[in-house]
């Protein structure tokens, strides 16, 4: 069965406060090109659908219209992610299945089988489900939505958070009464994962990693979260995120992963480019009038802009480089009196605005008890 695996669209999401909705658009029509041309017959999406828990009209609008179009080239499996409201994701399940789309918010609750399209659910019960296709070929997913607590509907008990995890992973294994091609869909943090400035920060603190050891024994590991693609352990991958969300991932490739799966395993791997969004770039002038040339030569793509000064800019300068459309950031380094400068926290992590916060009074660095307790007052349940 060819299958396709993406994750984190984060629908809504804006950059510097500007929606880029167009650009959402675009790609999850050019992820439905992909799986025509590629004649994938299952779409897994590994969570964080939408950016916030109430997304706004254009971004559920936005959602419908992309996965509609997806589902008529294959079946689509989506699961909810640590920004997702899961309750709202699957409110439309019902109407969502009779195009082939199915949308797991918690592992609660099985997937209606049946239906007569080519690639059907044929067996489901809560964690799992079997796919199969019209030529008698059957993938199992051990599905796990974000998991924590509140979701599952399990209160506080004396297990961290790794034995949790290995309950929840095996309660997803126990379907498996005959030897099926398997993959894991699940939208967590593995231990070794590099991480970029838009992510939630929450994970980072340590509580909620994944040991790789624990992941199941399967033939590929579809995980979301992470925005960079990336390859942990043997088979566990990061599509990565569709779209370049922050000034980090400057350069760095957007694509979502195909291949096919039957019983001999995966082949046939690749990782297809998306081309669609908007790229995100970093550039450095010393004048504010060779700033505004660059943002003109590199007018499809936004700009976070440093001008390296010898004093600061003049009203006329400043207005001159907010002109370009392109220009999303903008640093001024003022060699002659750094004093002065203003220090930002735009785009500094919670980790590092508490850490800077904390030194500033105490004059030492938080330990890493007192930094975790910090960041789990962040967390979303």
């Amino acid at each position: 069965m060819k299958i396709l695996h993406t994750s984190d669209w984060h629908i809504g999401k804006k950059l510097m406060g500007r929606d880029r909705y167009d650009e959402f658009r675009a790609v999850l029509f050019e992820i439905s090109d992909i799986c025509e041309r590629e004649k994938v017959r299952l779409a897994l999406v590994a969570g964080d659908i939408f950016d916030t828990y109430t997304p706004s009209a254009e971004a559920e609008q936005i959602f419908y219209d992309g996965v509609k179009s997806i589902a008529r080239h294959c079946a689509v499996l989506i699961i909810s992610g640590n920004h997702d409201d899961y309750v709202r994701l699957t409110a439309a399940s019902a109407f969502a299945q009779e195009l082939n789309v199915y949308i797991a918010g918690n592992n609660l609750k099985s997937i209606e089988c049946g239906g007569d399209f080519p690639v059907r659910p044929v067996k489901s019960d809560c964690g799992y489900v079997v796919f199969e296709d019209e030529t008698g070929g059957k993938v199992y997913i051990n599905i796990l939505p974000y998991p924590n607590e509140a979701r599952f509907k399990e209160g506080k008990s004396d297990e961290s958070f790794g034995e949790k995890m290995t309950r929840w992973i095996e309660y997803g294994e126990r379907g498996k009464s005959e030897r099926l091609p398997s993959v894991f869909l699940s939208h967590i943090f593995v231990a070794g994962g590099t991480v970029c400035d838009g992510e939630r920060e929450i994970d980072l603190g340590g509580a909620r990693l994944v040991a790789t050891e624990i992941l199941p024994d399967c033939d590929y590991c579809a995980l979301g979260h992470l925005h960079r693609r990336q390859k942990l352990g043997k088979n566990a991958y990061y599509s990565g995120a569709i779209m370049q969300f922050s000034f980090d991932e400057a350069g760095a490739e957007k694509s979502v992963n195909v291949f096919d799966l039957d019983e001999n395993g995966v082949s046939n791997f690749k990782q297809i480019k998306l081309t669609s969004p908007k790229n995100l770039i970093r550039l450095q002038a010393n004048c504010a009038a060779d700033g505004v040339k660059l943002l003109n030569e590199n007018g499809g793509c936004y700009v976070e802009l440093t001008l390296n000064l010898k004093e600061p800019l003049t009203p006329a300068e400043s207005a001159a480089l907010h002109c370009s459309e392109n220009l999303a950031a903008l640093k001024a380094d003022v060699a002659f009196n750094r004093s002065e400068v203003k220090v930002s926290n735009k785009n500094k992590s919670s980790s590092q605005l508490f850490t800077e916060f904390y030194k500033s009074r105490y004059d030492s660095q938080p330990s890493d008890d007192l930094l975790s307790l910090f960041l789990s007052l962040t967390e979303e349940e």
